[in-house]
């Protein structure tokens, strides 16, 4: 009877809701037809009678998608199949046969034959809600059949007999107490039955008397356990489980047939009970259906029974599983972490722990899964509360700490200015040396060339005489001669030879005869002073090269190299920079440039207003007015004399004696808009000479005619305004200026920044050259294409090649960066804004000056003026110093600093810095996984390697375990298939938190655990 049958026929169906389906090209399973198949209809027919097929199905997209791919012959299979099965007895066939087993009692034959064919029901029934299409099950518990109250009045009626048989099976007679309290439960059911609101006629409630004569019979079989599965059905649709958990007594009934002596019966509830704690408000009214538990079985306390269920089943593995199983999710699901502590220790007090410690030497690996998921999911309350002492205690030291964290940074903040203000000062006072120095140097080159004129005109003067004296002795020889007294000639050797007639010696005498005689350098003196010849001339040049550079030759590499787009400087233009400075080649013959050609080789190998019309409209507007002020004039003047608060006699006394005190920089800045105009100043005027009273004027345009009283008012709020922002410009200026001083000299004197420059150059040539031509230098905004370039295998840059070469060949200029001070601070500084900050500064003291020229018994301009007039002079000092510096330093770099102000100069040292230090922090990355997936080679290196740190305190994890214990967990919605998929889930996986990070310290951490197999039920 029911779908014995059709359960034969239906097994592909079965297969599909149970997601047994591999695709289209599946076979489907041989079935026996008890007749001729039917001829198959047309197309249209047959997808609109598939599609309908596919509605009563109740699948999920995923499944109907899979099954429209079928073919024709497979689609028809399928629909003969499920009409085939749609065809078996209807709902009320169940329910009219179970309501026939409630209502009629006694022993009488038929009644006994009866009873006995309600296991067979009830199979058959949960058959058919299990496998029919969502139609029947709604059928069945639609309001006209109310099938839900009907299983819930037998399954009253058979757990209640399960009870009384298992009471009698322990004792001969149930206790009074225990009879009473059964008595009392099964009324209630009956009670809640016939109340309920699906529950209409007289017969649908059954007596205690009746249900005991039937009960003897009823435990006998599996009813119990049939019901369960029935509801198990029903729940797994959304509208069957909306109902189960609506009904005032479903899931009492459910929970009370843990009475039951069949340990698969209790696994089974025990099974689906968890399965709804996860589900959206169930774990109430499980909890409910508990405490209904506890005063129909008489408890003590909640939970009593099935702990001691578990201690006595310990020989029934499924039935132990499903207990713990239902336990970890009753006490762990709840989000409300005060009521999880008391559930938690509800089990605890009912010797829960003690248990799962001597349960830890079972040999049942699912149950110590189980066992291990609960542990895990242990709220620990002690250890909390020392977390939370030692959170407070780290919160206090921590704020000690951020105090003097606080209190450090403002003093190095402090000691930075000083530095910086310091560093600054002696950069003055170099720069002023270094002019000296220049000044002697050029008094010295220009003593060197009076000294070397002198010389040559020394030499000129003692070759002109020497020439003279030769000419002289030429003359005097030459008489000689002629008269007889010397023959002069040549020997054979070529020599000059001079003889002395003695006759003529004689009478000549001694004297002559020594005149006579010159020696023989005299005489050939002329051919001595004859000019040298001219130098040879110099060698030719190469074109576009200057004369202070060294030639360079192109780079051939041996592999084709990717092309450094770098902004190269001509060899006109490195004259005197930082370039002229460099040998890249040098550099070059240090370098392992074959590992680097191998690694970064290429694969391929308005229109303006009308003042004249503006004033007309005012002059005509303002005749027709007898006040002096503008009414919103009026407004805005009476609202800032209410802001200040002072008595305008004060304010214009104040300003007459040049008072800051009285008047704050604020209202004078407001003031200053409020300076009469020639329009207002002849408006009062005409006002006074018409001999018209004050009092006829407002408070605002009294003040305006005596504001107008003061002479030079324009200028002396000016003077005022200026006295008072003076001090906090020149704080303002003076850091930045020396800023700019400061950082300028670090970058200009730092050796190993123009080390590291060197080898930018040497690796630019070096891919470059051979197709370029060899550059002499390059622009500094090339230095941020060093991370464009790539190797072949694109997983490094060429900065960070540059990188790891210089810490393998320079180690000592890794650290260059510590050279260059006060970049981010002279990067900040606006050179535009600074000049005009200055030159109004420059205005206000002429300003000043000139006032004081006509007020020169002013006291407090005069102490101004003698104050802050050198302070004034030394900060323009220190700016022009500052721009010779810095445009000193960029022409140093090879830029241009009319076009490169400081907001773009620093900064590319900083990109760069800031480049280079994460370069080297990924290559000590990659070294160190490089390290690590080649394993440890010996014990003493992997000892070595270890940095000693401190371990970490279990307390430090308290604030992020908290707030990941805040997060709502993932609750299940009630939907078609929720309640499987929950129970299956849970026999895949324990159920553990998310949050849950603090794992059990009675249990050591050892393999984990699978679970093998699945309940049996």
């Amino acid at each position: 009877m029911g779908n014995t049958a059709g359960s034969v026929e239906l097994s592909q169906v079965r297969d599909v809701k149970e997601g047994k389906i591999s695709g289209p090209d599946s076979t489907l399973s041989q079935k026996q037809t008890t007749g001729p198949k039917i001829p198959m209809p047309p197309e249209e027919e047959l997808e609109e009678r598939f599609n309908a097929a596919l509605n009563t199905m109740n699948l999920p997209p995923d499944k109907v998608k899979i099954l429209s791919q079928y073919d024709s012959e497979k689609k028809w299979d399928l629909i003969c199949d499920q009409e085939r099965f749609q065809v078996r007895n209807p709902p009320c066939a169940y329910l009219e046969k179970l309501r026939g087993y409630l209502e009629h009692g006694g022993n009488s034959r038929k009644f006994r034959r009866r009873i006995q064919e309600s296991t067979q029901v009830l199979r058959e029934l949960e058959i058919s809600l299990r496998t029919n299409h969502i139609g029947w099950a709604e059928e069945f518990l639609n309001e006209e059949n109310q099938g839900l109250n009907v299983l819930v009045d037998y399954l009253s009626m058979a757990h209640s007999a399960a009870t009384l048989d298992s009471e009698s099976w322990d004792n001969s007679t149930p206790t009074s107490d225990k009879c009473r309290s059964l008595e009392r439960s099964v009324e209630d059911l009956c009670k809640s039955g016939n109340n309920s609101p699906t529950n209409k006629g007289p017969n649908k409630g059954f007596t205690l008397r009746r249900g005991q004569r039937g009960s003897q019979i009823v435990c006998q079989k599996d009813d119990v356990h049939l019901c369960i599965m029935c509801l198990r059905a029903i729940m797994n649709y959304r509208s069957g489980f909306n109902q189960v958990m609506k009904h005032p007594s479903c899931v009492n009934e459910i929970t009370l047939s843990l009475n039951n002596r069949n340990p698969r019966t209790k696994a089974l509830v025990l099974e689906l009970l968890a399965a709804v704690c996860l589900v959206r408000g169930g774990h109430d009214i499980t909890l409910s259906a508990f405490n209904n538990f506890k005063e129909v079985c008489g408890e003590k306390s909640r939970f009593e029974k099935l702990m001691e269920y578990f201690h006595k089943e310990d020989e029934n593995i499924d039935f132990m599983v499903a207990c713990m199983q239902f336990i970890n999710i009753v006490v762990h699901s709840v989000e409300n972490l005060n009521f999880r502590v008391h559930l938690q220790y509800e089990f605890s007090h009912h010797g829960l722990d003690d248990y799962l410690e001597r349960l830890k030497f079972t040999e049942s690996d699912r149950l110590l899964v189980q066992i291990q998921a609960y542990l895990d999911n242990q709220f620990d309350v002690g250890a909390l509360l020392e977390d939370a002492e030692a959170k407070n205690t780290l919160l206090e030291h921590m704020e000690e700490l951020q105090e003097q964290n606080t209190q450090l940074s403002s003093r190095i903040q402090d000691t930075e200015k000083e530095a910086m203000d310091k560093v600054s000062e002696l950069e003055k006072k170099l720069i002023q040396t270094t002019k000296e120095v220049e000044l002697l140097k050029e008094s010295l080159r220009e003593s060197n060339s009076q000294v070397t004129l002198l010389q040559q005109q020394e030499q000129e003067r003692a070759q002109h005489q020497s020439l003279e004296a030769l000419t002289e002795l030429e003359v005097r020889v030459q008489a000689l001669v002629e008269q007889g007294l010397l023959r002069v000639g040549r020997c054979t050797s070529g020599q000059l030879d001079i003889q002395v007639v003695q006759q003529e010696t004689q009478k000549g005498g001694p004297a002559d005869e020594v005149d006579a005689t010159p020696p023989a350098e005299l005489v050939s003196l002329p051919e001595m002073v004859q000019p040298p010849p001219p130098p040879p001339p110099p060698p030719p040049q190469a074109a576009g090269v200057s004369s202070d550079c060294k030639q360079k030759k192109p780079i051939q590499t041996k592999y084709r190299m990717p092309l450094f787009n770098w902004q190269v400087l001509k060899s006109s233009q490195v004259a005197g920079t930082i370039f002229s400075e460099l040998d890249d080649e040098h550099v070059l013959q240090e370098l392992d440039m074959e590992a680097f050609e191998e690694q970064f080789k290429t694969k391929a190998q308005s229109a303006p207003v009308d003042l004249g019309t503006l004033k007309r409209k005012m002059t005509h507007k303002a005749s027709n007015r007898k006040s002096i002020l503008e009414p919103n004039r009026a407004k805005n003047l009476a609202i800032t004399l209410r802001k200040e608060g002072v008595a305008a006699s004060d304010i214009c006394s104040a300003i007459e004696t040049y008072n800051q005190e009285a008047l704050s920089l604020d209202f004078l800045e407001l003031l200053e808009r409020f300076v009469p105009t020639e329009y207002e100043m002849r408006l009062i005027q005409n006002y006074e000479a018409a001999g018209r009273p004050l009092d006829e004027l407002s408070e605002e345009e009294r003040f305006m005619v005596r504001f107008s009283k003061i002479p030079q008012l324009p200028q002396r709020i000016n003077i005022l305004t200026f006295m008072g922002n003076f001090p906090q410009s020149i704080q303002l200026l003076q850091p930045q200026l020396n800023a700019i001083i400061a950082a300028s000299m670090s970058i200009r004197s730092s050796s190993k920044l123009k080390k590291i420059l060197e080898i930018i150059l040497a690796f630019g040539n070096y891919m470059n050259s051979s197709k370029r031509g060899p550059a002499y230098g390059f622009r500094l905004q090339s230095l941020d294409l060093l991370l464009d370039t790539k190797s072949t295998d694109r997983r490094q840059t060429l900065l960070h090649f540059m990188a790891n070469a210089i810490e393998q060949r320079y180690p000592e200029l890794h650290n260059f960066y510590t050279e260059l001070n006060f970049l981010d601070k002279a990067a900040l500084v606006p050179v535009d804004s600074l000049q005009l900050d200055l030159r109004a500064l420059e205005r206000g003291m002429e300003l000043m000056k000139t006032q004081f020229s006509t007020e020169e018994e002013n006291l407090v301009l005069k102490k101004f003026l003698s104050d802050n007039s050198e302070l004034l002079a030394s900060l323009k000092t220190d700016s022009k110093t500052a721009q010779e510096v810095y445009e000193s330093t960029v022409e140093y770099f090879g830029e241009d600093p009319k076009t490169t102000p400081p907001s773009m100069f620093f900064p590319v040292f900083l990109r760069f810095i800031k480049a280079y230090k994460l370069a080297e922090q990924e290559n000590k990355q990659v070294e160190k996984q490089g390290l690590t997936s080649e394993g440890p080679s010996s014990p003493t290196k992997r000892s070595g390697n270890k940095v000693p740190v401190m371990a970490r305190l279990p307390q430090m994890d308290l604030i992020a375990e908290l707030k990941r214990r805040q997060v709502t967990s993932l609750v299940r919605e009630e939907k078609d298939g929720a309640i499987e998929d929950i129970i299956t889930d849970l026999r895949n996986q324990p159920y553990r938190r998310a949050d849950g990070v603090r794992l059990s310290s009675k249990w050591k951490q050892g393999q984990k655990l699978q679970v093998s197999s699945d309940i049996s039920l």
